[in-house]
C-alpha cells in the first residue's frame, strides 16, 4: 500500500493531546480544535519522523501557506498562527518528555517556529498558480520503469490542469466520469464525485495535446484493468517491489495523499511545490488569458462551476493583474491606426467592483 502517516508521530501526538487533557490545559470544547491543529502537523511530516523535523520540506510555514481550507482557497492567517503555536508547544513537550529520542532536534529550531504576519501578508498578496509549462514538465517527468504511482501522479497533474476540478472531486471521480473523445467530465455526486456543495455539472477539458496525451494514456490503462466504477486516481498496492492497481475506494484523506504525492512529483521535476488547488488556479488563469469575448469569459466561469461571473472575477481577477499591467503598458506603443482603445482605457479607470458589474451587464446583453 502507499505510505501513510508515520506511526511513531501519531503515537506522540496522541500522547501529547492526552497530557493536555489530563493536566486540564485545554477544555473539552477545545479538544476537537487541537486535534485539527495536530492533524495538520502530522500531515506536514507525513512519513518522516518528528525527530527529523528540521529536514522536512517544505517547512511547516511554507506548507501551511499552501494548504487549502475547506471554506476558502487557503487557511486563514489566524488558523495558521494557531497551528504554528501548537507545533512549537508540541516539540517543546517532546523535547522535555522524550529527551533521548529528541536529543538531535535543536532547541533553536523549535523557538523559530513563529508565525509572522508580515510574511503571511506578502504570501497572500502574491498570486500562486501552476503555469502551463510547469504542468507539462510535471506530466512528462521520467520515472523508473514499472512505477505505476509515478505514472498515475503525472497523469493526475495533467488532468488537474486540463479540467480545473477541485482536489476532492478529482480523487473521487470514477473512470466512467471522464471521456477523452469529447474532452468532457461528469462532475456528478451521483457517480460518487465529491464536489463543492454537492453541485453537479458536465464540464470540459482544455485542448492542450501534450497534457491530454499523458492523461489519456493512464486513462486507457486503468480502463483495461479496473471496472468503470473504480476511481481514476486509483490506489496502488506494492508488494515485493511490484505495483498493482487496487479497486479500493478512496479514504477520507485521499486529497491530502494526493498533495503528498504531488510534492514528490514536484521534487522529481525540480520545481517548487504547489498544491493541487494551484492547478485549478492555473487552469482558470490560462483560460482568462485566452478569453477574447464576454461569451468566452462566461463559458470559463460555468466550466469552473461558479455560480456567477462575479464569483470568477472576485477570485481570479487579481491573479492576472500582471497581464493587465503589461497590456496597458503596451497601449502607449501602439500606432494611432490601431483599433480604438477608448473602451479599454475607460475600464481601466473604474474600480474592480464596477468592472465586475460591467461584465455582468454585458454578459446579460449578449445572452439570448
Amino acid at each position: 500500500m502507499e505510505q501513510l502517516i508515520e506511526r511513531r508521530n501519531y503515537q506522540l501526538v496522541t500522547e501529547y493531546l492526552n497530557s493536555l487533557i489530563e493536566d486540564a490545559q485545554i477544555t473539552e470544547s477545545s479538544v476537537k480544535r487541537y486535534k485539527a491543529y495536530l492533524r495538520h502537523i502530522l500531515h506536514w511530516a507525513w512519513d518522516t519522523p518528528f525527530t527529523q523535523a528540521t529536514t522536512i520540506r517544505p517547512t511547516l510555514l511554507a506548507y501551511l501557506d499552501q494548504t487549502p481550507s475547506e471554506r476558502s482557497g487557503t487557511l486563514a492567517p489566524q488558523s495558521r498562527k494557531k497551528i504554528v503555536e501548537c507545533a512549537r508547544k508540541f516539540f517543546e513537550w517532546a523535547k522535555m518528555n522524550h529527551p533521548a529520542e529528541f536529543k538531535a532536534l535543536p532547541p533553536a529550531w523549535i523557538q523559530k517556529l513563529k508565525f509572522l504576519k508580515k510574511q503571511a501578508s506578502q504570501a497572500k498578496n502574491k498570486p500562486v498558480f501552476v503555469e502551463l509549462d510547469e504542468a507539462i514538465t510535471l506530466a512528462t517527468t521520467p520515472g523508473v520503469e514499472g512505477d505505476l504511482a509515478h505514472w498515475r501522479d503525472r497523469a493526475m497533474a495533467a488532468r488537474l490542469f486540463l479540467t480545473g476540478e477541485r482536489a476532492n472531486a478529482a480523487v473521487t471521480s470514477p473512470i466512467s466520469a471522464i471521456d477523452f473523445n469529447d474532452r468532457s467530465l461528469k462532475q456528478w455526486p451521483e457517480l460518487g464525485v465529491k464536489t463543492k456543495n454537492s453541485k453537479a455539472a458536465k464540464t470540459f477539458l482544455l485542448r492542450i495535446p501534450k497534457l491530454i496525451e499523458v492523461a489519456r494514456s493512464w486513462d486507457e490503462y486503468v480502463r483495461k484493468n479496473l471496472p468503470p466504477t473504480a476511481v481514476w486516481y486509483a490506489p496502488i498496492d506494492s508488494q515485493w517491489g511490484e505495483q498493482k492497481l487496487s479497486e479500493l475506494k478512496p479514504g477520507k484523506n485521499r486529497s491530502v495523499g494526493l498533495n503528498k504525492r504531488l510534492r514528490i512529483l514536484f521534487g522529481k521535476a525540480g520545481l517548487p511545490y504547489k498544491s493541487a488547488h494551484k492547478f485549478r488556479h492555473g487552469h482558470a488563469t490560462y483560460g482568462l488569458r485566452h478569453c477574447q469575448t464576454i461569451a468566452d469569459y462566461k463559458a470559463l466561469s460555468v466550466n469552473l462551476m461558479h455560480g456567477s461571473l462575479e464569483v470568477t472575477d472576485s477570485i481570479y481577477a487579481h491573479i492576472i493583474e500582471e497581464d493587465v499591467r503589461s497590456r496597458i503598458a503596451q497601449l502607449a506603443t501602439q500606432a494611432i491606426d490601431q483599433p480604438n482603445d477608448e473602451l479599454g482605457q475607460l475600464l481601466v479607470q473604474i474600480s474592480p467592483n464596477d468592472r465586475s458589474k460591467a461584465i455582468h451587464i454585458l454578459s446579460g446583453m449578449m445572452m439570448p
